[in-house]
């Protein structure tokens, strides 16, 4: 029986899980399989796994979470946005999930279709998380539903306060628990736990951690997000344009420093995106 997380965060006090990003090829598809091979051996307490902008990666999300999960009998959660779908769409994935018992989804407004300017709102759809959240719960408790949360605040926010209180709005509506997007600062990390606690949110805050492989894409990423490189990660790696051997050791250095120093406050998880 595949455990849904939110019983998982009930019975341990720390935990840790892997992030997998759908590959586009088969050869990415067989080698995400191996890593996750590996990864399972560790014992953590799930895997998930991500969904494309625009709902790009509909298909293979789902298909990778059900292989990870017959495979492995590692809960696996699915990140699910409403971008891009009809309500009548969102039903039928829910169903569809519903039949191959994948039980924890990751809740999420999602990103519009990358290259598209001008994109707006499917008719039929949502616009919000905390809709899709509340079309999720209205299939009763089968489903564990885990929300983003953003130390810096959203992007799209005019300031923190007002994204603490959509946080509130998403747990309200039936979220679970809080998975961060990345961060640099582990500071912003427990300022953002104050500051949420300050509107009511009482879930748990799991930290999301980005291991540092290659400084060009993870300049592009947080160009795209918003997150803030800090001066210290700049010297670190902005000395090559590829990271070199010595670079991923200082990299994997400053990433370890950064989980070990919220775990001794006492912290209790982090997921690892791969």
């Amino acid at each position: 029986m595949i455990r849904k997380i939110t019983d998982i965060l009930k019975d341990k006090e720390k935990t840790y899980s892997f992030e997998f990003f759908p590959p586009k090829t088969e050869k990415g598809r067989t080698k995400l399989i191996e890593t996750a091979g590996v990864f399972a051996d560790l014992g953590p307490d799930w895997f998930s796994v991500t969904y494309g902008a625009g709902g790009s990666t509909r298909e293979a999300t789902m298909e990778i979470v059900d292989d990870l999960q017959k495979r492995f009998g590692v809960p696996v959660m699915h990140h699910f946005t409403c971008v891009g779908h009809s309500k009548d769409k969102i039903k039928s994935v829910i169903e569809e999930m519903k039949k191959r018992n994948i039980r924890n989804i990751l809740a999420l407004r999602g990103d519009a279709p990358e290259g598209e300017r001008d994109w707006k709102p499917d008719p039929e759809g949502l616009e919000y998380c905390y809709q899709l959240i509340e079309l999720i719960r209205a299939d009763g408790d089968f489903f564990s539903i885990g929300v983003a949360g953003f130390p810096e605040g959203h992007i799209d926010c005019p300031d923190k306060e007002t994204d603490s209180r959509y946080l509130k709005m998403k747990i309200d509506s039936g979220g679970e628990f809080v998975i961060t997007q990345l961060f640099f600062d582990n500071k912003d990390y427990f300022e953002y736990l104050e500051r949420t606690k300050k509107v009511g949110v009482n879930v748990r805050i799991l930290p999301g951690i980005i291991p540092i492989t290659n400084y060009q894409k993870l300049l592009k990423f947080c160009d795209i997000c918003g997150a803030t490189i800090t001066k210290r990660c700049m010297i670190y790696l902005s000395r090559s344009m590829e990271m070199t051997r010595l670079l991923i050791r200082q990299a994997l250095s400053l990433w370890l420093s950064n989980v070990m120093s919220y775990l001794k406050v006492g912290r209790r998880g982090c997921i690892f995106t791969r």
